[in-house]
């Protein structure tokens, strides 16, 4: 089974994994210059949109640690953490909240 674009919406991520959606950077600098958008430039993006949020993770002495992450926070996470999962044309990654490095505020 594949998974289509209406099922992002119901995807859960288990223990402290993190759903997130790839913002993809602006193509106009600040001082206006146009960037063009081919494959040869192209950096994976590292800004995203938390999609879902598990429930939580439990550490060694059984206790609950939850995040403060919320649906559709902007956040920065490692280029190479976590996994991908394509839906569409849109490559999701699945990362422990451990491997969110920022929330953009």
């Amino acid at each position: 089974m594949s998974l289509t674009p209406q099922m992002v919406e119901k995807l859960e991520p288990m223990s402290d994994r993190v759903l997130l959606e790839p913002v993809e950077p602006e193509n106009i600098t600040a001082s206006g210059i146009i960037l063009p958008s081919n494959g040869a430039n192209k950096e994976r993006p590292s800004l995203y949109r938390v999609i879902a949020v598990g429930p939580w993770k439990t550490d060694k002495d059984g206790k609950h640690i939850t995040t403060d992450l919320k649906k559709w926070d902007l956040v920065i996470s490692g280029m190479y953490s976590g996994d991908d999962v394509k839906v569409g044309d849109i490559t999701y990654k699945i990362v422990a909240f451990e491997y969110i490095l920022a929330r953009v505020k």
